[in-house]
Parts: C-alpha cells; sequence; structure tokens
C-alpha cells in the first residue's frame, strides 16, 4: 500500500496568507494539520507516501521528514490534476494506493484502515469513503441505484436540487489499484462548474470499463471534517482539545 496526501492548496477562505503559511501547516492544537494526517497513516511507510505541495511549496517539505516522497503541482487544477502530478512515483507500481486529503485533522487511523481492508476483502478497483449526515454539507453526493451499488459522484456545484438532498456524500478519501487510477487520469474532462479536473470523476470512468467500484462509510461522521475557513479550524481545534 502507498499513499497520496494532497497537500498545494492555498487556504485562501482560511486567511492563509495572511499567516504567510499554506492550509496543510495552519495549526490547530499546536500541530500542523498535516501532521495529524501523516500520524493517522503512520502504517503506511514515510518512503510509499507521496506528498503533493504547491502553495509555498518549499516551506511544506522543509516542516516534513526528508523520507516522505514530494510531487509538485505549481498550477492548481483540481484534485485529479493533483493525483496526476504524483504520476513519477508510481512507475512500474501494480499495488493499491490510498488517496487523502492533508488538511482533515480528525479523520482517525481506525478509519483509514477500514477503508484500506474493505477494498481489500471485497476485491475492489476502487473504494470510496462516504458518510450519511443530515446536514447540507458542501460535499458531493453519492449516486447509488436501487441495490445500493455505486454510480457517480456528483460535487455540489454541479447537483440538481434533487440530488442535494442526498445524505450520503463524499469524503474526498479513496483507495484505487494505481495501475487502473493512472491509467485513466487521461479521461479527466474538466467541463464542470469549477473548471476543473475532478478525481470524482474517475470511479465513474472506471465503472464504465466494468471495474468494481464499491463504498465505505464512516461510522463517526464528525471524523469527516475538512479545514477549508476559519470556521472548520476553530470547529477541529475544538474536538483535538476534546471540548466539542
Amino acid at each position: 500500500m502507498k499513499a497520496i496526501v494532497l497537500g498545494a492548496g492555498k487556504g485562501t477562505r482560511l486567511q492563509s496568507e495572511a499567516f504567510q503559511l499554506p492550509k496543510v501547516l495552519r495549526k490547530a492544537n499546536g500541530r500542523a494539520l498535516i501532521d495529524y494526517v501523516l500520524e493517522h497513516i503512520n502504517f503506511i511507510p514515510k518512503k510509499d507516501t507521496v506528498v503533493v505541495v504547491g502553495y509555498k511549496k518549499e516551506d511544506v517539505k522543509t516542516a516534513l521528514s526528508s523520507e516522505y516522497l514530494f510531487s509538485d503541482q505549481d498550477q492548481q487544477l483540481g484534485t485529479g490534476h493533483a493525483v496526476n502530478c504524483a504520476r513519477e512515483h508510481f512507475e512500474g507500481y501494480e499495488g493499491d494506493v490510498l488517496v487523502l486529503y492533508g488538511d482533515m485533522p480528525l479523520l482517525s487511523k481506525a478509519t483509514y484502515e477500514k477503508i484500506i481492508q474493505k477494498h481489500v476483502s471485497s476485491g475492489a478497483d476502487c473504494t470510496v469513503m462516504t458518510a450519511v449526515v443530515e446536514e447540507a454539507l458542501p460535499y458531493g453526493r453519492i449516486i447509488k441505484d436501487e441495490q445500493g451499488n455505486f454510480i457517480d459522484v456528483v460535487e455540489t456545484k454541479d447537483c440538481t436540487p434533487e440530488q442535494l438532498k442526498i445524505q450520503e456524500m463524499n469524503i474526498g478519501v479513496y483507495v484505487f489499484r494505481s495501475k487502473l487510477l493512472f491509467d485513466n487520469l487521461k479521461e479527466l474532462k474538466n467541463n464542470n462548474a469549477q473548471g476543473e479536473y475532478y478525481l470524482t470523476d474517475i470511479p465513474k470512468i472506471l465503472l464504465a470499463k466494468g471495474a468494481k467500484v464499491t463504498t465505505c462509510t464512516v461510522c463517526d461522521s464528525s471524523e469527516i471534517f475538512g479545514v477549508n475557513t476559519v470556521e472548520d479550524l476553530q470547529f477541529c481545534e475544538a474536538k483535538l482539545k476534546g471540548e466539542a
């Protein structure tokens, strides 16, 4: 198992420029956000963990152990593009890869282990982490058929009013068979509301080619929050301090 940690973001809504820090180095309860994330996936060796960096990338590289691998995303063209930037580290690799965000400090080691176990035991080519939440969060919605089989992920800004009512949401964490992932990233198009290359389109592309795509639902939905705003950071800090 290898890992790709997406950590190139600027954190504009987090007002990170005022702090002269990239988003993943903003602190919650005294530690950088990415420190929590890397600790929670420490069952994957550092030498097999690629951190995708962009804004103030040298600061991130300096803050982390030199044992990690790094890939540069100099243009922010979406999550699919970010993952593709790590391609160089996967040449000749046939195993699985865990893809996750560097700004989700509350997602536990047990949850990462759960999605990997589900992926392996089900023999899936792609496993998508989901959560069922009652509030309308700005997360992509999981579309399933009547039998509960995965069909698609639709980003919030591209959802119809009916799709926005769906309570099962995409968390942005996946396990892929790496060769299938990288072989199909070239299929991504940016004809969406954001004009970006979404990693969320890959499961549907794989499904259309006959691959097996499954989902793994997080038990504790309080783990799923990434840090995009000042309020998000305050929430995560309170949770990490045991105050929320």
